[in-house]
Protein backbone atom coordinates (compact mmCIF):
# COMPACT_ATOMS: atom_id res chain seq x y z
CA UNK A 1 0.00 0.00 0.00
CA UNK A 2 2.57 2.43 0.61
CA UNK A 3 4.42 1.17 -2.31
CA UNK A 4 1.49 2.28 -4.16
CA UNK A 5 1.27 5.43 -2.80
CA UNK A 6 4.76 6.68 -3.08
CA UNK A 7 4.64 5.52 -7.02
CA UNK A 8 1.37 6.95 -7.58
CA UNK A 9 2.50 10.53 -5.94
CA UNK A 10 5.78 10.09 -7.94
CA UNK A 11 3.73 9.97 -11.22
CA UNK A 12 1.72 12.70 -10.50
CA UNK A 13 5.26 14.93 -9.69
CA UNK A 14 6.41 14.23 -13.06
CA UNK A 15 3.64 15.00 -15.04
CA UNK A 16 3.54 17.76 -13.55
CA UNK A 17 7.27 18.54 -13.69
CA UNK A 18 6.64 17.53 -17.25
CA UNK A 19 3.75 20.05 -18.23
CA UNK A 20 6.23 22.70 -16.72
CA UNK A 21 9.37 21.92 -18.39
CA UNK A 22 7.16 21.11 -22.29
CA UNK A 23 8.17 24.84 -23.68
CA UNK A 24 11.79 24.58 -22.44
CA UNK A 25 11.93 21.22 -23.91
CA UNK A 26 10.57 22.35 -27.29
CA UNK A 27 12.82 25.28 -27.38
CA UNK A 28 15.77 23.29 -26.66
CA UNK A 29 14.74 21.40 -29.39
CA UNK A 30 14.27 24.23 -31.78
CA UNK A 31 17.48 25.70 -30.94
CA UNK A 32 19.83 22.81 -31.02
CA UNK A 33 20.29 22.30 -34.68
CA UNK A 34 20.73 26.26 -34.78
CA UNK A 35 23.76 26.06 -32.27
CA UNK A 36 24.87 22.96 -34.07
CA UNK A 37 24.50 24.84 -37.40
CA UNK A 38 26.91 27.58 -35.68
CA UNK A 39 29.37 25.19 -34.40
CA UNK A 40 29.66 23.33 -38.07
CA UNK A 41 29.87 26.82 -39.66
CA UNK A 42 32.91 27.74 -37.28
CA UNK A 43 36.17 26.97 -39.66
CA UNK A 44 38.19 24.09 -37.96
CA UNK A 45 42.13 23.84 -38.76
CA UNK A 46 43.02 21.30 -41.08
CA UNK A 47 44.90 18.70 -39.25
CA UNK A 48 47.25 18.00 -42.15
CA UNK A 49 47.64 22.28 -42.47
CA UNK A 50 48.42 22.36 -38.95
CA UNK A 51 51.11 19.53 -39.08
CA UNK A 52 52.46 21.16 -42.09
CA UNK A 53 52.88 24.44 -40.18
CA UNK A 54 54.53 22.57 -37.20
CA UNK A 55 57.21 20.56 -39.32
CA UNK A 56 58.09 24.02 -41.05
CA UNK A 57 58.50 25.93 -37.93
CA UNK A 58 60.78 23.32 -37.14
CA UNK A 59 62.57 23.44 -40.61
CA UNK A 60 63.32 26.71 -40.28
CA UNK A 61 64.79 26.83 -36.70
CA UNK A 62 67.15 23.91 -38.44
CA UNK A 63 68.16 26.70 -41.08
CA UNK A 64 69.44 28.86 -38.08
CA UNK A 65 71.15 26.28 -35.40
CA UNK A 66 72.77 24.81 -36.76
CA UNK A 67 72.63 25.62 -40.43
CA UNK A 68 73.52 29.48 -40.31
CA UNK A 69 75.58 28.78 -37.32
CA UNK A 70 77.45 26.30 -39.03
CA UNK A 71 77.95 28.07 -42.25
CA UNK A 72 79.09 31.05 -40.85
CA UNK A 73 81.28 29.48 -38.58
CA UNK A 74 83.22 27.81 -41.43
CA UNK A 75 83.68 30.95 -43.09
CA UNK A 76 85.43 32.64 -40.70
CA UNK A 77 89.26 31.79 -38.85
CA UNK A 78 88.95 29.24 -36.59
CA UNK A 79 89.64 31.31 -33.73
CA UNK A 80 86.34 33.17 -34.03
CA UNK A 81 84.51 30.24 -34.92
CA UNK A 82 82.33 29.78 -31.42
CA UNK A 83 82.10 33.31 -31.26
CA UNK A 84 79.97 33.10 -34.56
CA UNK A 85 78.22 30.35 -33.13
CA UNK A 86 77.60 32.24 -29.75
CA UNK A 87 76.17 35.14 -31.60
CA UNK A 88 73.82 33.24 -33.93
CA UNK A 89 72.21 31.02 -31.11
CA UNK A 90 71.75 34.21 -28.49
CA UNK A 91 69.74 35.91 -31.48
CA UNK A 92 67.54 33.13 -32.03
CA UNK A 93 67.02 32.28 -28.07
CA UNK A 94 66.76 36.82 -27.44
CA UNK A 95 64.47 37.14 -30.76
CA UNK A 96 62.11 34.02 -29.59
CA UNK A 97 61.56 35.70 -26.36
CA UNK A 98 61.05 39.63 -27.87
CA UNK A 99 58.78 37.64 -30.39
CA UNK A 100 56.31 36.30 -28.08
CA UNK A 101 56.74 39.02 -25.53
CA UNK A 102 55.49 41.97 -27.94
CA UNK A 103 56.81 41.15 -31.23
CA UNK A 104 53.65 39.24 -32.81
CA UNK A 105 51.44 42.06 -31.74
CA UNK A 106 53.46 44.64 -32.85
CA UNK A 107 53.66 42.70 -36.34
CA UNK A 108 50.39 40.98 -36.98
CA UNK A 109 47.77 43.48 -35.10
CA UNK A 110 45.69 46.53 -36.26
CA UNK A 111 47.79 49.39 -35.29
CA UNK A 112 44.94 51.96 -35.39
CA UNK A 113 46.11 55.23 -36.74
CA UNK A 114 49.86 54.24 -36.95
CA UNK A 115 48.48 50.82 -39.12
CA UNK A 116 50.30 51.46 -42.53
CA UNK A 117 53.85 51.30 -40.04
CA UNK A 118 53.11 49.11 -37.35
CA UNK A 119 50.76 47.06 -35.16
CA UNK A 120 49.28 47.79 -31.42
CA UNK A 121 49.97 45.99 -28.51
CA UNK A 122 46.64 44.07 -28.15
CA UNK A 123 47.87 40.63 -28.28
CA UNK A 124 50.93 41.85 -25.86
CA UNK A 125 52.05 38.80 -23.82
CA UNK A 126 49.94 36.77 -26.67
CA UNK A 127 47.22 37.71 -24.89
CA UNK A 128 44.19 36.28 -25.96
CA UNK A 129 46.00 33.29 -28.15
CA UNK A 130 45.36 29.87 -26.79
CA UNK A 131 44.73 26.52 -28.17
CA UNK A 132 40.69 27.59 -29.54
CA UNK A 133 42.08 30.76 -31.82
CA UNK A 134 42.71 30.37 -35.35
CA UNK A 135 44.42 32.33 -38.01
CA UNK A 136 42.67 32.71 -41.50
CA UNK A 137 45.36 31.14 -44.39
CA UNK A 138 45.02 32.52 -48.14
CA UNK A 139 42.07 30.94 -48.67
CA UNK A 140 38.39 31.53 -47.49
CA UNK A 141 37.77 30.08 -44.28
CA UNK A 142 40.54 28.17 -44.28
CA UNK A 143 42.27 28.24 -40.87
CA UNK A 144 45.49 26.91 -38.96
CA UNK A 145 45.73 27.45 -34.95
CA UNK A 146 46.76 31.12 -34.04
CA UNK A 147 49.75 29.15 -31.63
CA UNK A 148 51.23 27.49 -34.70
CA UNK A 149 50.95 30.71 -37.07
CA UNK A 150 52.73 32.50 -34.01
CA UNK A 151 55.72 29.65 -34.03
CA UNK A 152 56.21 29.62 -37.71
CA UNK A 153 56.54 33.30 -37.88
CA UNK A 154 58.44 33.36 -34.36
CA UNK A 155 61.40 31.62 -36.47
CA UNK A 156 61.65 33.86 -38.93
CA UNK A 157 62.36 36.41 -36.64
CA UNK A 158 64.88 34.29 -34.83
CA UNK A 159 66.77 34.06 -38.79
CA UNK A 160 66.42 37.79 -39.72
CA UNK A 161 68.77 39.44 -37.04
CA UNK A 162 71.13 36.27 -36.98
CA UNK A 163 71.98 36.66 -41.12
CA UNK A 164 73.18 40.47 -40.31
CA UNK A 165 75.87 38.99 -37.68
CA UNK A 166 77.52 38.01 -40.80
CA UNK A 167 78.30 40.75 -42.51
CA UNK A 168 81.16 42.19 -39.43
CA UNK A 169 82.01 38.82 -38.00
CA UNK A 170 85.40 38.28 -36.04
CA UNK A 171 85.37 42.35 -34.70
CA UNK A 172 81.98 42.95 -32.71
CA UNK A 173 81.14 42.80 -29.07
CA UNK A 174 78.72 39.89 -28.25
CA UNK A 175 77.05 42.91 -25.64
CA UNK A 176 76.87 45.15 -28.58
CA UNK A 177 75.04 42.27 -31.06
CA UNK A 178 72.45 41.68 -28.59
CA UNK A 179 71.61 44.63 -27.78
CA UNK A 180 71.81 45.80 -31.44
CA UNK A 181 68.78 42.67 -32.03
CA UNK A 182 66.76 43.80 -29.70
CA UNK A 183 66.39 47.06 -30.83
CA UNK A 184 66.59 46.05 -33.91
CA UNK A 185 63.57 43.69 -33.97
CA UNK A 186 61.79 46.28 -32.36
CA UNK A 187 62.14 49.17 -34.36
CA UNK A 188 62.69 47.87 -37.64
CA UNK A 189 62.37 44.04 -38.45
CA UNK A 190 58.66 44.38 -36.49
CA UNK A 191 57.53 47.19 -38.74
CA UNK A 192 58.55 45.69 -41.96
CA UNK A 193 56.68 42.71 -41.70
CA UNK A 194 53.55 44.82 -40.26
CA UNK A 195 53.93 46.77 -43.45
CA UNK A 196 54.36 43.95 -46.03
CA UNK A 197 52.36 40.45 -44.36
CA UNK A 198 49.55 42.82 -42.25
CA UNK A 199 45.68 42.37 -43.88
CA UNK A 200 42.78 41.63 -42.70
CA UNK A 201 42.53 37.79 -44.81
CA UNK A 202 40.83 36.83 -47.55
CA UNK A 203 37.42 37.53 -45.28
CA UNK A 204 38.40 40.60 -44.36
CA UNK A 205 40.67 41.87 -47.37
CA UNK A 206 38.71 45.19 -47.01
CA UNK A 207 40.26 45.73 -43.78
CA UNK A 208 43.52 48.16 -43.34
CA UNK A 209 46.47 46.58 -44.49
CA UNK A 210 50.13 47.38 -44.41
CA UNK A 211 52.04 50.06 -46.37
CA UNK A 212 53.81 47.87 -48.58
CA UNK A 213 51.34 45.44 -48.60
CA UNK A 214 48.72 48.51 -49.71
CA UNK A 215 51.59 49.28 -52.75
CA UNK A 216 50.75 45.95 -53.87
CA UNK A 217 53.73 44.49 -53.51
CA UNK A 218 53.28 40.69 -53.21
CA UNK A 219 56.55 38.76 -51.04
CA UNK A 220 55.42 35.34 -50.42
CA UNK A 221 58.16 34.11 -47.99
CA UNK A 222 60.51 37.38 -47.37
CA UNK A 223 62.55 38.98 -49.63
CA UNK A 224 62.09 42.23 -48.59
CA UNK A 225 61.00 41.30 -45.11
CA UNK A 226 64.44 38.90 -44.42
CA UNK A 227 66.78 39.47 -47.02
CA UNK A 228 66.70 43.04 -48.33
CA UNK A 229 66.44 44.33 -44.53
CA UNK A 230 69.01 42.24 -43.23
CA UNK A 231 71.25 42.35 -46.19
CA UNK A 232 71.28 46.66 -46.06
CA UNK A 233 71.68 46.28 -42.30
CA UNK A 234 74.60 44.65 -42.63
CA UNK A 235 76.11 46.78 -45.19
CA UNK A 236 75.72 49.72 -42.73
CA UNK A 237 76.92 47.80 -39.64
CA UNK A 238 80.38 46.34 -41.49
CA UNK A 239 80.85 49.96 -42.62
CA UNK A 240 80.25 51.82 -39.22
CA UNK A 241 82.27 49.27 -37.46
CA UNK A 242 85.38 49.22 -39.65
CA UNK A 243 87.29 46.58 -41.20
CA UNK A 244 88.80 43.72 -39.62
CA UNK A 245 92.60 44.31 -38.26
CA UNK A 246 94.77 42.93 -40.87
CA UNK A 247 92.10 42.89 -43.71
CA UNK A 248 93.65 43.34 -46.85
CA UNK A 249 97.26 42.27 -45.29
CA UNK A 250 96.76 39.17 -43.19
CA UNK A 251 95.26 35.69 -44.58
CA UNK A 252 91.51 35.59 -43.94
CA UNK A 253 90.56 32.96 -45.28
CA UNK A 254 87.47 30.78 -44.32
CA UNK A 255 88.71 28.02 -41.96
CA UNK A 256 86.51 25.37 -42.47
CA UNK A 257 84.65 24.70 -45.95
CA UNK A 258 84.17 21.49 -44.64
CA UNK A 259 81.37 23.26 -42.17
CA UNK A 260 80.56 26.10 -44.66
CA UNK A 261 79.57 23.37 -46.86
CA UNK A 262 77.31 21.29 -43.95
CA UNK A 263 75.99 24.52 -42.84
CA UNK A 264 74.54 25.48 -46.58
CA UNK A 265 73.19 22.25 -46.93
CA UNK A 266 70.96 22.50 -43.96
CA UNK A 267 70.50 26.11 -45.22
CA UNK A 268 68.98 24.55 -48.00
CA UNK A 269 67.06 21.60 -46.75
CA UNK A 270 65.25 24.22 -44.07
CA UNK A 271 64.54 26.77 -46.63
CA UNK A 272 61.86 24.08 -47.62
CA UNK A 273 59.94 24.94 -44.67
CA UNK A 274 60.61 28.67 -45.12
CA UNK A 275 59.47 28.95 -48.69
CA UNK A 276 56.71 26.45 -48.71
CA UNK A 277 55.55 26.85 -45.14
CA UNK A 278 54.88 30.38 -45.95
CA UNK A 279 51.93 29.11 -47.83
CA UNK A 280 50.17 28.14 -44.30
CA UNK A 281 48.46 25.10 -46.08
CA UNK A 282 49.62 21.78 -47.39
CA UNK A 283 48.37 22.20 -51.18
CA UNK A 284 49.47 22.84 -54.69
CA UNK A 285 50.76 26.16 -53.67
CA UNK A 286 53.05 24.83 -51.14
CA UNK A 287 54.04 21.79 -53.53
CA UNK A 288 54.67 24.59 -56.06
CA UNK A 289 56.99 26.89 -53.57
CA UNK A 290 58.57 23.96 -52.47
CA UNK A 291 60.13 22.74 -56.55
CA UNK A 292 60.56 26.26 -56.66
CA UNK A 293 62.86 26.59 -53.78
CA UNK A 294 64.72 22.93 -55.60
CA UNK A 295 64.88 24.26 -59.25
CA UNK A 296 66.44 28.12 -58.33
CA UNK A 297 68.85 27.24 -55.99
CA UNK A 298 70.09 24.60 -58.49
CA UNK A 299 70.24 26.26 -60.88
CA UNK A 300 72.06 29.33 -59.28
CA UNK A 301 74.47 26.94 -57.71
CA UNK A 302 75.66 25.70 -61.40
CA UNK A 303 75.43 29.68 -62.78
CA UNK A 304 78.04 30.82 -59.96
CA UNK A 305 79.90 28.17 -61.09
CA UNK A 306 79.91 29.03 -64.83
CA UNK A 307 81.11 32.64 -63.93
CA UNK A 308 84.10 31.40 -61.35
CA UNK A 309 85.13 28.80 -64.33
CA UNK A 310 85.16 31.79 -66.98
CA UNK A 311 86.40 34.33 -64.31
CA UNK A 312 88.92 32.39 -62.31
CA UNK A 313 89.17 29.35 -64.10
CA UNK A 314 88.01 27.09 -61.69
CA UNK A 315 84.64 26.52 -59.86
CA UNK A 316 84.86 26.39 -55.95
CA UNK A 317 82.91 24.88 -53.04
CA UNK A 318 82.55 28.15 -52.02
CA UNK A 319 81.43 29.94 -55.17
CA UNK A 320 78.74 26.78 -54.81
CA UNK A 321 77.39 27.05 -51.85
CA UNK A 322 77.55 30.83 -51.94
CA UNK A 323 75.47 30.37 -55.68
CA UNK A 324 72.92 28.05 -53.63
CA UNK A 325 72.28 30.62 -51.21
CA UNK A 326 71.72 33.31 -53.90
CA UNK A 327 69.47 31.11 -55.21
CA UNK A 328 67.61 30.52 -52.34
CA UNK A 329 67.21 34.01 -51.49
CA UNK A 330 66.25 35.06 -55.06
CA UNK A 331 62.96 32.58 -54.93
CA UNK A 332 61.92 33.48 -51.38
CA UNK A 333 59.60 35.88 -52.62
CA UNK A 334 58.64 34.49 -55.35
CA UNK A 335 58.03 30.83 -54.25
CA UNK A 336 54.51 30.53 -54.72
CA UNK A 337 53.98 33.00 -57.29
CA UNK A 338 56.13 32.05 -60.31
CA UNK A 339 56.67 28.48 -61.89
CA UNK A 340 59.26 26.24 -62.09
CA UNK A 341 60.53 27.73 -65.41
CA UNK A 342 60.90 31.16 -64.23
CA UNK A 343 62.49 30.07 -60.92
CA UNK A 344 65.42 28.77 -63.15
CA UNK A 345 65.78 31.77 -65.35
CA UNK A 346 65.73 33.69 -61.31
CA UNK A 347 68.41 30.94 -60.38
CA UNK A 348 70.45 31.62 -63.70
CA UNK A 349 70.33 35.35 -63.26
CA UNK A 350 71.10 36.11 -59.56
CA UNK A 351 74.52 34.05 -59.25
CA UNK A 352 76.29 36.07 -61.95
CA UNK A 353 74.91 39.91 -60.22
CA UNK A 354 75.53 38.80 -57.01
CA UNK A 355 79.36 37.46 -57.68
CA UNK A 356 80.00 41.29 -59.45
CA UNK A 357 78.62 42.72 -56.06
CA UNK A 358 81.03 40.20 -53.83
CA UNK A 359 84.04 40.64 -55.89
CA UNK A 360 84.02 43.46 -57.56
CA UNK A 361 81.91 45.69 -56.07
CA UNK A 362 83.58 45.00 -52.92
CA UNK A 363 86.67 45.38 -53.60
CA UNK A 364 86.09 48.55 -55.41
CA UNK A 365 84.68 50.51 -52.38
CA UNK A 366 86.72 48.83 -49.64
CA UNK A 367 83.99 46.93 -47.47
CA UNK A 368 84.67 44.71 -44.93
CA UNK A 369 81.71 42.05 -45.33
CA UNK A 370 83.24 39.53 -44.02
CA UNK A 371 80.21 36.98 -45.38
CA UNK A 372 78.76 38.83 -48.00
CA UNK A 373 75.76 39.30 -46.24
CA UNK A 374 75.35 42.65 -48.75
CA UNK A 375 76.23 40.86 -51.92
CA UNK A 376 74.12 37.83 -51.24
CA UNK A 377 71.43 38.51 -49.37
CA UNK A 378 70.36 42.23 -50.27
CA UNK A 379 70.96 42.02 -53.77
CA UNK A 380 69.86 38.91 -54.07
CA UNK A 381 66.62 40.05 -52.71
CA UNK A 382 66.48 42.53 -54.24
CA UNK A 383 66.63 41.35 -57.92
CA UNK A 384 64.13 38.48 -56.17
CA UNK A 385 61.37 41.58 -55.33
CA UNK A 386 61.72 42.91 -58.67
CA UNK A 387 61.39 39.66 -60.92
CA UNK A 388 58.68 38.20 -59.21
CA UNK A 389 57.01 41.11 -60.61
CA UNK A 390 58.12 39.77 -63.92
CA UNK A 391 57.36 36.49 -63.60
CA UNK A 392 54.24 36.14 -61.54
CA UNK A 393 52.95 36.75 -65.19
CA UNK A 394 50.52 33.48 -65.64
CA UNK A 395 51.69 34.44 -69.27
CA UNK A 396 54.94 33.36 -68.19
CA UNK A 397 54.21 30.32 -66.22
CA UNK A 398 52.96 32.19 -63.00
CA UNK A 399 50.37 31.75 -60.33
CA UNK A 400 49.23 35.02 -61.11
CA UNK A 401 47.84 37.44 -58.05
CA UNK A 402 44.24 36.84 -56.50
CA UNK A 403 42.05 39.76 -56.45
CA UNK A 404 40.15 39.23 -53.30
CA UNK A 405 38.23 41.90 -53.96
CA UNK A 406 36.41 39.61 -56.30
CA UNK A 407 33.60 37.20 -55.66
CA UNK A 408 35.65 33.83 -56.67
CA UNK A 409 39.31 35.39 -55.45
CA UNK A 410 40.40 34.78 -59.25
CA UNK A 411 43.71 35.27 -59.74
CA UNK A 412 44.57 37.70 -62.39
CA UNK A 413 48.02 40.10 -63.75
CA UNK A 414 48.23 43.52 -63.50
CA UNK A 415 50.97 43.91 -66.18
CA UNK A 416 54.79 43.78 -66.17
CA UNK A 417 55.04 47.34 -65.38
CA UNK A 418 51.90 47.60 -62.84
CA UNK A 419 53.50 44.95 -61.00
CA UNK A 420 57.28 45.71 -60.71
CA UNK A 421 56.62 49.24 -59.64
CA UNK A 422 55.20 47.97 -56.81
CA UNK A 423 57.82 45.76 -55.83
CA UNK A 424 59.91 48.52 -56.65
CA UNK A 425 58.32 50.54 -53.98
CA UNK A 426 58.71 48.29 -51.67
CA UNK A 427 62.22 47.94 -52.12
CA UNK A 428 62.57 51.37 -51.78
CA UNK A 429 60.55 51.57 -48.18
CA UNK A 430 62.49 48.51 -46.84
CA UNK A 431 66.33 49.57 -47.83
CA UNK A 432 65.62 53.54 -46.42
CA UNK A 433 64.11 52.24 -43.09
CA UNK A 434 66.29 49.39 -42.49
CA UNK A 435 69.29 51.48 -43.64
CA UNK A 436 68.48 54.58 -42.20
CA UNK A 437 66.80 53.00 -38.97
CA UNK A 438 70.09 50.39 -38.34
CA UNK A 439 72.51 53.50 -38.85
CA UNK A 440 70.51 54.87 -35.97
CA UNK A 441 70.60 52.03 -33.59
CA UNK A 442 74.18 50.94 -34.21
CA UNK A 443 74.97 54.52 -32.88
CA UNK A 444 73.20 54.38 -30.17
CA UNK A 445 74.66 50.53 -29.09
CA UNK A 446 77.80 52.14 -29.61
CA UNK A 447 77.22 54.91 -27.71
CA UNK A 448 75.91 52.65 -24.58
CA UNK A 449 78.06 49.44 -24.49
CA UNK A 450 80.74 50.13 -27.67
CA UNK A 451 80.32 48.15 -30.86
CA UNK A 452 83.95 46.81 -31.31
CA UNK A 453 86.71 44.38 -29.15
CA UNK A 454 89.94 45.79 -28.72
CA UNK A 455 92.61 45.18 -31.08
CA UNK A 456 93.84 43.03 -28.63
CA UNK A 457 90.71 40.79 -28.48
CA UNK A 458 90.33 40.67 -31.64
CA UNK A 459 93.69 39.71 -32.60
CA UNK A 460 93.33 36.86 -29.71
CA UNK A 461 90.16 35.74 -31.19
CA UNK A 462 86.68 36.28 -29.70
CA UNK A 463 86.38 32.35 -29.25
CA UNK A 464 88.63 32.97 -26.09
CA UNK A 465 88.52 36.68 -25.42
CA UNK A 466 84.82 36.96 -25.42
CA UNK A 467 83.67 33.42 -24.02
CA UNK A 468 86.96 31.52 -22.98
CA UNK A 469 86.96 28.75 -24.92
CA UNK A 470 88.32 27.46 -28.29
CA UNK A 471 87.05 25.53 -31.27
CA UNK A 472 89.43 23.23 -31.51
CA UNK A 473 92.01 21.48 -29.45
CA UNK A 474 95.16 20.59 -30.59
Amino acid sequence: MSSFNLSTSLGRVSAAAAAFLAPAIAFAQETAPAAAEAVAAAPVPDKGDTTWMLVSSALVLLMTVPGLALFYGGLVRSKNMLSVMMQVLMIAAVAMIVWVTYGYSMAFTAGGSMNSFIGGFSKLFLAGVDTTTVAETFSKGVVIPELAFVIFQMTFAAITPALIVGAFAERVKFSAVILFTILWLTFIYFPIAHMVWFWGGPSLYADPSGLIFGFGAIDFAGGTVVHINAGIAGLVGCIMIGKRTGFGKDMMAPHSMTLTMVGASLLWVGWFGFNAGSNLEANGYAALAMINTFVAAAAAVISWSVVETFTRGKASILGAVSGAVAGLVVITPAAGFVGPMGAIVMGLVVSPICYFFVSAVKNKFGYDDTADVFGVHCIGGILGALLTGVFVNPALGGAGIVDYSTADFAAGYAGTATQVLSQFKGVVVTLLWSGIGSAILYKIVDVIVGLRVTVEAEREGLDLSSHGEAAYHS
